[in-house]
């Protein structure tokens, strides 16, 4: 089938998956007390998968086999793909559940990889947030060939997943498919998060308001392995019954479920949690998540949300908290802090990781802008390094002389003041506005200095470098 042809009966299938889950209700679910399975491969049973109905965590025996006695809320099971398996997708969408229907046994069938899964990589979508079809068209033309360009450098047969961590759409579920459309273009399978733009905002409460999420992408909490990592996405957006009124909380039955998900993961495992909105400093009882996830030394949190790149370490616990794929909302190449739209790129190696930030349509080494203004009397420098962390190294040069580290500032990036700062600004979505950020560095220095050097080590020795030269 050409790429043509492909494109035009993926988007009707899509079209018509939407439409029909529209219609389908989720009342009178008919099952048993009691639902049994098996996980099989190449026809034999794999022992040791978690299987789950949300509530509940389970592990198959040595046959394969499983029992579960499923939650009265329960509507989905979910199977935690094992590590050493490829992950089940539909057009790339992660799809390792089944809808709880009348039957009272569901079987979930795997195919081992054809090579070991220590090492790969994933990367991180936050916010594509589309609201209209020109912005699906800014997606589909920049956001989408830059992901196939950046896979395409990891080698044909490099391991690799994605996670969008929330506002896969601004409001407008009919876009789903058309964000399904680009996952099917980047080839790679991607998993999804709930945030609170992808939400019901009519349907009731909380317990409702991902009701669409759920028909279209399954369900909002669960997990998955690769390698030596432990994958979990949560759903920490609780809607408060009003309309575009939520706030950042992770539901008791969520927690529950993960420290029983957890009970059968290796304390040494990378521990990978992945959700929309920050924990540190936006979910309100954030502190009862780090301690579910006490005793795990090596964990990462990803999340988005707030459209601008920031990286902090809170209860030991590294958040990488990320620019957006939409930008500010698809008005402009920056976010709100001056972070240049674009995702998170993350290199696994057995419980080890690296990252890297990577700007939508500029090379991989592109890791800060700098800015030289000519004040009254003397010259003043700006450094925006949007994925520092305090294992950076921040340090400048001036007409080749060697002068140490800047300053660390928490100001506005220039260009973001440039293109959002004032009421007519941006033009079409006129509420984005600068943001401060604390990745700014600062020096002034003569006003006859003729160029300016800034060197950025990231905490890996991967060196960076900006020059402006007058």
């Amino acid at each position: 089938m050409n790429r043509r042809s492909f494109i035009q009966s993926f988007g009707l299938f899509t079209g018509a998956a939407f439409i029909s889950l529209q219609t389908k209700g989720y009342g009178n679910l008919k099952r048993g007390d009691t639902i049994k399975g098996k996980v099989i491969a190449n026809r034999k049973g794999v022992a040791g998968v978690a299987i789950s109905d949300g509530f509940s965590v389970v592990i198959t025996n040595s046959k394969g086999e499983y029992i579960i006695n499923p939650h009265q809320n329960a509507i989905q099971i979910f199977m935690s793909t094992p590590s050493g398996y490829e992950f089940k997708t539909t057009h790339n969408i992660a799809e390792q559940y089944e809808m709880l229907g009348s039957r009272n046994q569901y079987d979930f069938e795997l195919i081992r990889l054809k090579k070991n899964d220590d090492k790969h990589n994933f990367i991180v979508w936050a916010d594509p947030q589309v609201k209209n079809k020109k912005d699906v068209q800014q997606m589909m033309e920049t956001a989408v060939p830059d992901v196939k360009k950046e896979i395409a450098t990891m080698g044909s047969d490099a391991l690799v997943h994605g996670i969008c961590v929330g506002d896969i759409v601004w409001d407008n579920h009919a876009l789903f498919p058309d964000y399904n459309a680009a996952v099917a273009q980047m080839g790679i399978p991607f998993f999804q998060a709930l945030g609170n733009h992808d939400m019901d905002y009519r349907q009731g409460g909380d317990d409702t308001s991902d009701k669409t999420f759920k028909e279209v992408y399954g369900p909002t909490y669960y997990s998955f392995n690769r390698g030596k990592a432990h994958y979990v996405v949560l759903d920490d957006v609780r809607y408060l019954g009003s309309e575009r009124l939520y706030d950042g909380y992770i539901t008791e039955n969520q927690l529950e479920w993960l420290a029983k998900d957890l009970q059968y993961v290796d304390k040494g495992k990378l521990i990978i949690i992945c959700l929309h909105i920050p924990v540190h400093n936006a979910v309100k009882n954030n502190e009862a998540l780090y301690a579910t996830l006490e005793g795990f030394e090596n964990v990462h949190i990803m999340s988005g949300h707030t459209h601008y790149n920031t990286n902090v370490i809170k209860n030991g616990v590294y958040e990488h908290n990320h620019g957006t794929v939409c930008g500010a909302w698809w008005t402009g190449p920056i976010c709100e802090d001056g972070t240049p739209r674009g995702y998170g790129v993350y290199e696994v190696d057995g419980t080890k990781m690296k990252w890297y930030y990577k700007s939508t349509g500029l090379d991989r080494t592109k890791q800060l802008n700098i800015y030289v203004d000519k004040l009254s009397d003397q010259q003043r420098l700006v450094a925006n390094v949007w994925n520092w962390d305090p294992e950076w190294k921040v340090e400048y040069a001036i007409d080749d002389k060697p002068m140490g580290a800047l300053e660390q500032l928490k100001g506005y990036d220039p260009l973001a003041v440039e293109l959002y700062k004032g009421d007519d600004l941006p033009i079409g979505r006129t509420f984005a506005e600068p943001r401060k950020t604390e990745h700014l560095f600062i020096a002034h220095f003569n006003a006859s200095i003729k160029k300016v050097e800034v060197n950025v080590t990231d905490r890996f020795g991967n060196k960076y470098t900006a020059v402006a030269e007058s």
